[in-house]
């Protein structure tokens, strides 16, 4: 019982939000709209699980020291710091326990301490990693380049193709070719890469990855996938 019971309240919810969608009246539209809003509320719990969890996890190498646990001092201090100025002075227009902060915002450029620190340390931050994934990137396509196969042949003359249209030096080298043979330019040549081959192959990617939502809701309606239960 304590594993049909999720499994019938699954499967109802599944039924009803995919009807709602052919039948969006009477009854089925205002249950489907309940039942989202009863999702939202659910998140709103999963959210402080996270949290719990990031806590616990953090505690556990901090206790233990186990690899690089310092950070996890650095992770929890951050945690705290943000909550406790998000309540006590808000953040943008919304006030907090001690209201605006307004000594303290003048002092800070006329922003709240949250979002001081959220536009000056977090975003830096945040700009910082993906300027150090950029490194991987190119990594990653110096190896998807390396021309062993037809496809990553295919691939590395199209990127090639892509790279110099969209630059001076590809409107330079082609740009002596007369009109009549303007789809030997090298910027139209790249546009039309990126306009047919590149979004049919997006379209694919697309419904592929459709595909295998429909096939996982149906997996998991009928009660094939339960590992949200915590089973295989």
């Amino acid at each position: 019982m304590k594993n049909k019971l999720p499994l019938l309240i699954t499967f109802m919810a599944g039924i009803i939000v995919i009807v709602s969608d052919f039948i969006p009246h009477r009854p089925f539209g205002t249950i489907s709209g309940t039942i989202e809003e009863w999702f939202l509320i659910i998140s709103g719990f999963a959210i402080i699980l996270g949290n719990l969890s990031l806590f616990k996890v953090n505690l556990n190498k901090i206790q233990f020291k186990m690899e690089n646990w310092q950070y996890s001092i650095v992770t929890l201090f951050s945690f705290i710091l943000m909550v406790v100025l998000g309540v006590l002075w808000g953040m943008e227009t919304n006030a907090g326990f001690l209201g605006h902060g307004e000594s303290i915002s003048s002092f800070l450029g006329d922003k709240k301490p949250f979002d001081y620190l959220f536009d000056n340390v977090y975003q830096n931050l945040s700009a910082t990693m993906f300027s150090l994934l950029a490194f991987f990137i190119a990594s990653a396509a110096y190896r998807a380049f390396i021309g062993r196969t037809f496809e990553s042949k295919l691939l590395v003359v199209s990127a090639i193709l892509v790279m110099l249209g969209r630059t001076t030096l590809g409107t330079y080298l082609t740009g002596w070719l007369p009109n009549s043979l303007d789809f030997l330019h090298l910027p139209n040549i790249a546009s039309f890469i990126m306009k047919y081959p590149n979004t049919a192959g997006q379209r694919a990617i697309m419904i592929g990855a459709g595909l295998g939502i429909i096939g996982s809701s149906i997996r998991i309606i009928l009660g094939i996938e339960r590992s949200y239960l915590g089973g295989n």
